[in-house]
């Protein structure tokens, strides 16, 4: 009985990195016809993700206190209905400023359901006794992938941008209901909640940090930007922009689903060092070369490059500790806050091929920094 009802709450929390996933890949997938819908330009578009993630950073003391106060369980469900409200009010948006605070409310309810059902994913891997935590991620990432070949059949169908996402928030809701009555009870999370303090890293949690903050500035920005480069500099059809965050999605879905046994196998220096080097040397040939296909096996190369940095970084600051691990995590929050804005002034200032060549420059610094490191054994 008690194998069942793990189980189940493994579904359950893996339903919820789908539906995260899901929720953040259909909005960023349909960016071009947002920034069309609303006439952006490029640093419009990046103050729109700036403002997605101030809402996530600024939400911290938030997550912290709902999760003592109501346990992950409770938090999983309210933030994950209401995540999907975002939606329909992009969709619907009157203007640019009201997409502004819709943009910073997505960072907000992401941030929540982030921190909750990770708190479940560890729940039930301590009660499981094994570890689904790198699988539990490349669930997120099929989620991404899935609603970037939704998108692109949608879009191939209807170019209307409220019906697909209105479709997207239905689909959201009904996961979200199905799993949260399927999670486990709290017990430990709220001493977890406690531990989630800021702290500024010393010694080796520097190069850690600084490690997750790279990842997070090129896997944020190729979440973000990829759409937008095909759609706006490639002249790609409407329903092959969508394309660029599946190859990315799907290859880095690939490599989390298989990390765990490549990190036992080459450690997690080789494995940083060389799929780091590859995805910043690969996205630099993609851009060199221009076109369509050369751009998706770009994207595809960096996906499985990066994929496993979270995943090495994380353990490593955990191996040293709470507290250098809270502030890795931070770092890695920043990356992902500054990466995306960062990449459309760039491109506001150039054009987006520049800005995508700044995220390959921030792919090979990962290389840089992983040989520097003292990687646990």
């Amino acid at each position: 009985m008690l194998r069942h009802h793990l189980k189940t709450a493994t579904y359950a929390v893996a339903a919820l990195f789908f539906a995260l996933g899901f929720n953040y890949g259909s909005w960023a997938s349909r960016l071009p016809a947002i920034k069309s819908q609303l006439h952006l330009d490029a640093a419009q578009v990046g103050f729109l993700l700036l403002a997605a993630g101030l809402g996530a950073v600024f939400s911290f003391p938030v997550t912290t206190y709902v999760l003592q106060r109501f346990g992950s369980k409770k938090v999983c469900l309210g933030a994950g209905l209401a995540l999907p409200l975002v939606l329909p009010a992009l969709a619907f948006a009157p203007s640019y400023s009201f997409a502004l605070v819709i943009m910073a409310f997505e960072g907000v309810a992401h941030s929540c359901l982030n921190v909750a059902m990770n708190a479940q994913g560890v729940a039930v891997e301590l009660e499981n006794g094994k570890p689904i935590m790198s699988r539990l991620h490349a669930v997120f990432s099929l989620g991404g992938l899935a609603a970037a070949l939704f998108a692109s059949l949608l879009s191939s169908i209807s170019p209307d941008l409220s019906l697909h996402l209105c479709v997207v928030a239905v689909l959201i809701w009904a996961t979200v209901l199905w799993a949260s009555s399927r999670l486990l009870a709290d017990r430990t999370q709220q001493s977890m909640a406690r531990g989630k303090r800021f702290a500024l890293p010393t010694g080796m949690a520097v190069l850690l940090g600084l490690t997750a903050l790279f990842g997070t500035i090129v896997e944020g920005s190729m979440v973000d930007w990829t759409a937008l480069y095909l759609r706006n500099d490639l002249q790609a059809e409407q329903w092959l922009a969508p394309l660029g965050l599946a190859s990315f999605s799907g290859a880095m879905l690939l490599a989390r689903w298989f990390g765990d046994g490549w990190r036992t196998r080459w450690g997690s220096r080789k494995l940083l060092l060389v799929g780091s080097t590859v995805a910043g040397s690969g996205l630099l040939l993609g851009l060199a070369m221009g076109g369509i296909v050369p751009a998706l096996l770009a994207f595809a190369l960096v996906g499985l490059g990066v994929a496993a940095v979270s995943p090495c970084v994380y353990m490593a600051a955990a191996r040293q500790g709470a507290v250098a691990l809270a502030a890795v995590t931070t770092m890695g929050s920043i990356g992902a806050l500054m990466g995306p804005p960062l990449i459309g002034f760039i491109a506001q200032m150039s054009n987006l091929g520049w800005g995508l060549a700044f995220v390959a420059l921030g792919a090979l610094m990962i290389a840089v920094l992983a040989r520097k490191i003292s990687w646990p054994t």
